[in-house]
């Protein structure tokens, strides 16, 4: 299928829940960024940048922070700085680097990985345990234990805080750092009431995305040591990363920090409100129950249609967009940009598309 052109009309979803990473940027959000101060990036002398580095610093209690393009740089970065070329990596079987980042542990950090099976995305200290390696010539080395929190795959899942320490504390046992995905920490963050600090004290680095529930445009933020990101600034240049006049881009940031973190607990709700609705569904199956943030999971195989017939139907007949994520699933993600009335219409579509089938 050839690439739409400048003039194709691409038709807009009524009701867009595909993704936190569709939200665009508010209007408040849009004079930050016209009304930006900006300098060179790269020699640390644009003051929106320094700015946003400074407030995630802050925020996760870390010496210092990173501003980078992607999330996925900032993990790729993280997996760098940590690793040497052919180390490994523990992370859990469902995470995002493992199944979306296009390879990239191994293309761009040269590591391997050994998946664990968590609950939902989480692992214990006792699974980190029972996959450490002998320390022989034959083994690869050992060098970090990789979170995501909140837990994608796992229905945008909770890290219980004490789960998190007991994890570091084996990895650190066996002379091993840990990172955390923070890509959805501040969602955590909101419906646990357990600040990020405390959630990233645990670990050695940590980053925040600003371009899903914050509502930005671009953009990640990666801290953790001077040390580290010393370092990381060495491979935000070899990866590409290295920007100019970034504070264009780093004021959404800003902007979201100061103005978009409590109001993800709205998102929260109406995730909650969108499983309750479809809960009763006779072929649609659905835990209300484990709806921890923004996220909701739903199998339609009950209905005799597959995950990406039913979310064709659903945009084809409804405008209501959802991803179908597997052969018999998908997945409904809520963002600043659905509100109360999106959530019912969504309800019927789904209702509607289900009675059809």
């Amino acid at each position: 299928m050839a690439a739409p052109t400048a003039t194709t009309s691409i038709a807009r979803p009524r009701v867009d829940l595909y993704s936190d990473t569709v939200s665009r940027p508010t209007d408040g959000m849009r004079r930050a960024i016209a009304e930006a101060e900006v300098g060179n990036e790269q020699a640390g002398e644009d003051p929106t940048v320094n700015r946003l580095q400074a407030m995630v610093a802050e925020l996760l209690g870390k010496e210092m922070a990173l501003f980078l393009p992607s999330g996925t740089m900032c993990n790729e970065i993280a997996y760098r700085v940590w690793c040497d070329h052919g180390d490994e990596i523990i992370l859990d079987a469902t995470s995002h680097a493992l199944h979306f980042e296009t390879g990239g542990p191994g293309a761009l950090a040269g590591v391997m990985t050994r998946p664990v099976s968590g609950d939902r995305g989480i692992f214990t200290g006792a699974q980190v345990e029972a996959v450490i390696r002998p320390k022989t010539r034959h083994a690869p080395r050992q060098k970090l234990v990789s979170i995501e929190n909140t837990a994608n795959l796992g229905g945008g899942a909770i890290w219980p805080l004490e789960q998190v320490a007991d994890v570091a504390a084996v990895a650190r046992a066996h002379g091993m750092r840990v990172h955390m995905d923070g890509a959805r920490l501040l969602n955590a963050v909101v419906a646990s009431g357990i600040s990020a600090a405390r959630f990233a004290a645990e670990v050695d680095s940590a980053w925040i995305d600003l371009s899903k529930g914050l509502g930005c445009p671009i953009g990640g933020v990666l801290a953790g040591s001077a040390a580290f990101i010393e370092e990381a600034w060495r491979f935000k240049h070899q990866f590409g990363g290295a920007m100019r006049q970034a504070g264009i881009v780093a004021a959404a940031g800003v902007y979201a920090l100061e103005h978009h973190v409590d109001r993800l607990a709205d998102d929260h709700t109406r995730a909650k409100r969108l499983a309750d609705g479809i809960a009763d569904l006779r072929d649609i199956a659905v835990d209300a129950n484990r709806v921890d943030t923004n996220m909701v999971y739903f199998d339609v195989s009950g209905t005799g249609v597959d995950g990406p017939e039913f979310s064709r139907r659903l945009m084809a007949e409804h405008q209501v967009r959802i991803g179908a994520m597997s052969a018999s699933s998908l997945r409904a993600v809520t963002h600043l940009d659905v509100d109360d009335r999106d959530i019912e219409t969504a309800i019927a579509a789904i209702r509607a598309v289900t009675a059809e089938a």
